[in-house]
């Protein structure tokens, strides 16, 4: 199938191909060996109240991480 690079940098994806993708919005896009690779993504709609809230509980704070990257490097 040929695809046209249009003046804006923009591809269209063949109807063959991407109605073999059902509810695709989003490609990971990458280059390796002379290839342009398209991964399709999920994505998924967060309620950011609902992680802090969900940290608040929990007792982690922002700096968790951190204190827990620092522990595993020292075991």
């Amino acid at each position: 199938m040929l695809a046209k690079l249009t003046a804006k940098n923009q591809i269209t994806i063949p109807k063959d191909v991407i109605s073999r993708l059902p509810n695709v919005e989003y490609f990971d896009v990458s280059y390796k060996d002379g290839r342009v690779i398209l991964k399709p993504l999920k994505v998924y709609d967060t309620d950011l109240e609902m992680i802090r809230s969900k940290m608040k509980q929990l007792g982690i704070s922002e700096n968790s991480v951190g204190e827990a990257v620092k522990w595993a490097r020292e075991k």
